[in-house]
Protein backbone atom coordinates (compact mmCIF):
# COMPACT_ATOMS: atom_id res chain seq x y z
CA UNK A 1 0.00 0.00 0.00
CA UNK A 2 1.18 3.30 -0.90
CA UNK A 3 1.57 6.17 1.95
CA UNK A 4 -0.42 8.86 1.66
CA UNK A 5 0.99 12.00 -0.05
CA UNK A 6 1.73 14.83 2.49
CA UNK A 7 2.45 18.13 0.80
CA UNK A 8 2.46 21.90 2.64
CA UNK A 9 2.39 24.82 0.83
CA UNK A 10 5.11 26.83 2.29
CA UNK A 11 6.46 29.87 2.82
CA UNK A 12 10.28 29.81 4.35
CA UNK A 13 10.19 33.77 5.60
CA UNK A 14 7.15 32.27 7.70
CA UNK A 15 7.54 31.56 11.52
CA UNK A 16 3.97 29.66 10.96
CA UNK A 17 5.18 27.70 8.35
CA UNK A 18 8.84 27.27 9.43
CA UNK A 19 7.27 25.83 12.57
CA UNK A 20 4.73 23.35 10.91
CA UNK A 21 7.38 21.65 9.39
CA UNK A 22 9.16 21.11 11.77
CA UNK A 23 6.13 19.78 13.75
CA UNK A 24 5.74 17.19 10.63
CA UNK A 25 9.85 16.78 10.50
CA UNK A 26 9.59 16.11 14.60
CA UNK A 27 6.94 13.01 14.33
CA UNK A 28 9.50 11.38 11.27
CA UNK A 29 7.14 12.83 8.37
CA UNK A 30 8.85 14.42 5.59
CA UNK A 31 5.96 16.57 2.99
CA UNK A 32 6.23 17.67 -0.29
CA UNK A 33 7.56 21.33 0.28
CA UNK A 34 6.09 23.33 -2.52
CA UNK A 35 7.23 27.10 -2.17
CA UNK A 36 4.03 28.80 -3.16
CA UNK A 37 5.21 31.85 -3.83
CA UNK A 38 7.99 30.29 -6.06
CA UNK A 39 5.32 28.04 -7.75
CA UNK A 40 1.88 28.86 -6.93
CA UNK A 41 -0.78 26.74 -7.32
CA UNK A 42 -2.99 26.58 -10.65
CA UNK A 43 -6.93 27.54 -9.94
CA UNK A 44 -8.05 23.98 -10.17
CA UNK A 45 -5.92 23.43 -7.50
CA UNK A 46 -6.67 26.08 -5.46
CA UNK A 47 -9.86 25.15 -5.97
CA UNK A 48 -9.52 22.04 -4.54
CA UNK A 49 -7.79 23.16 -1.75
CA UNK A 50 -10.23 25.63 -1.04
CA UNK A 51 -13.08 22.96 -0.64
CA UNK A 52 -10.70 20.43 1.28
CA UNK A 53 -10.36 23.37 3.95
CA UNK A 54 -13.89 24.53 4.18
CA UNK A 55 -13.02 27.94 2.74
CA UNK A 56 -14.38 30.33 0.71
CA UNK A 57 -11.39 32.17 -1.08
CA UNK A 58 -11.52 35.54 0.69
CA UNK A 59 -11.03 33.55 4.37
CA UNK A 60 -8.27 32.41 2.75
CA UNK A 61 -6.75 35.41 1.47
CA UNK A 62 -3.75 37.89 4.27
CA UNK A 63 -5.86 40.53 4.23
CA UNK A 64 -3.57 42.79 5.72
CA UNK A 65 -1.22 42.40 2.65
CA UNK A 66 -0.36 45.41 1.05
CA UNK A 67 -1.46 43.40 -2.64
CA UNK A 68 -4.57 43.37 -1.20
CA UNK A 69 -5.15 46.70 -0.49
CA UNK A 70 -3.52 47.43 -3.89
CA UNK A 71 -6.03 45.51 -5.86
CA UNK A 72 -9.05 46.89 -3.78
CA UNK A 73 -10.13 43.63 -2.42
CA UNK A 74 -11.52 45.25 0.32
CA UNK A 75 -14.36 46.81 -1.39
CA UNK A 76 -14.57 44.41 -3.89
CA UNK A 77 -17.54 41.96 -5.06
CA UNK A 78 -15.09 39.64 -7.09
CA UNK A 79 -16.67 36.73 -7.55
CA UNK A 80 -15.76 33.16 -5.80
CA UNK A 81 -13.82 32.17 -9.22
CA UNK A 82 -12.09 35.97 -10.05
CA UNK A 83 -11.12 36.02 -6.64
CA UNK A 84 -9.19 32.11 -7.15
CA UNK A 85 -7.78 34.21 -10.17
CA UNK A 86 -6.48 37.20 -8.24
CA UNK A 87 -4.95 34.84 -5.84
CA UNK A 88 -2.86 32.31 -8.61
CA UNK A 89 -1.61 35.68 -10.12
CA UNK A 90 -0.83 37.03 -6.63
CA UNK A 91 0.56 34.07 -4.53
CA UNK A 92 1.62 36.56 -1.71
CA UNK A 93 -2.58 36.71 -1.26
CA UNK A 94 -2.41 32.99 -0.03
CA UNK A 95 -1.96 32.74 3.86
CA UNK A 96 0.20 29.68 5.20
CA UNK A 97 0.94 27.08 5.54
CA UNK A 98 -1.52 24.96 3.97
CA UNK A 99 -0.76 21.13 4.97
CA UNK A 100 -2.58 18.07 2.88
CA UNK A 101 -3.07 14.90 3.75
CA UNK A 102 -4.96 11.87 2.31
CA UNK A 103 -7.65 14.16 0.97
CA UNK A 104 -7.93 16.36 3.58
CA UNK A 105 -6.38 19.73 4.26
CA UNK A 106 -5.59 22.12 7.16
CA UNK A 107 -4.48 25.62 7.92
CA UNK A 108 -2.07 25.54 9.90
CA UNK A 109 -2.53 28.43 12.42
CA UNK A 110 -1.56 27.66 14.95
CA UNK A 111 0.72 24.80 13.61
CA UNK A 112 -0.50 22.05 16.09
CA UNK A 113 -3.91 22.40 13.76
CA UNK A 114 -1.74 19.95 11.33
CA UNK A 115 -2.28 17.21 13.64
CA UNK A 116 -5.83 16.90 13.15
CA UNK A 117 -5.37 15.11 9.46
CA UNK A 118 -2.49 13.10 10.55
Amino acid sequence: MAATPLRIYHNPRCSKSRETLELLRQRGLEPQVIEYLKEPPDERTLDQLLRQLGLEPRELMRQKEDRYAELGLDQSTHTRRELIRLMVENPILIERPIVVCGGQARLSRPPERVLEIL
